[in-house]
């Protein structure tokens, strides 16, 4: 009786695994840069982002989600409102990949087997990895590359709103605002040993922030889901 009731446990457990429903696509849309070169503006898409997205939807009103984007982060000091930098004149360009996981949670259900039109604002946070470019600037507006890679942590802080548009393709749009645990995104606080330090400038007490702004299409797939409690 003990190994009846634990066959049809499993057998109930893998079901639920399976029929889980599952969203894979595309991300498109633009990125820019706050720290201490350029623009302070928030919202001002600059450089192309692209990247993909696989989301795993655990509930009506959860979904667990992975990310890898491609962008570059860019600023000029000739666009900013502070007349120190305009004087200053330092620009930069530095090429990034961003790997994000974490939680995606809906306002309202957003089931995607009921009939009709579905759409939900929605929130997302987790971890960000992101892997860019080392450089920085020996009193003069051009950059000094050294050559290498540097990895860096952020805290993504997203609010989007999406819509099933179809059966199986969902349309989105979002807002993700990324605080980083580096102040070197812009080459402005080097921890390189072959940095002096008298090339250091901004501010060492507030870290860079950067902010991806576009459309997610995802392709939905697998059977019904039951949602169980496991």
């Amino acid at each position: 009786m003990k190994q009846t009731k634990l066959l049809v446990l499993s057998l109930l457990i893998s079901q639920c695994v399976l029929s889980q429903i599952y969203e894979v696509g595309m991300y498109f849309g633009g990125s820019n840069f706050i720290g201490d070169i350029g623009s302070t503006s928030y919202i001002a898409p600059k450089e192309i982002a692209l990247g993909g997205i696989f989301k795993w939807n655990r509930s009506p009103r959860h979904s667990y989600r992975l990310s890898i984007i491609k962008s570059k982060l860019s600023a000029d000091d000739t666009n900013s409102d502070d007349p120190r930098r305009i004087n200053r004149g330092y620009s930069f360009s530095n090429d990034i990949t961003e790997i994000s996981i974490g939680m995606e949670y809906t306002f309202w259900e957003f089931n995607l087997h009921e009939s009709g039109f579905h759409h939900t604002p929605y929130l997302y946070t987790g971890a960000s990895f992101l892997r860019s470019e080392e450089f920085y600037f020996q009193n003069n507006p051009n950059a000094t590359s050294l050559n290498a890679k540097q990895w860096s942590f952020a805290i993504p802080m997203t609010v989007g709103y999406k819509a099933a548009i179809s059966r199986q393709l969902i349309l989105a749009l979002d807002i993700g605002v990324r605080y980083s645990f580096s102040d070197d995104l812009d080459g402005s606080s080097s921890n390189n040993e072959d940095v002096d330090p008298i090339y250091q400038f901004g501010n060492p007490n507030s870290n860079d922030w950067y902010t991806f702004t576009g459309f997610t299409l995802t392709y939905t797939f697998g059977r019904k889901p039951c949602y169980c409690n496991f």
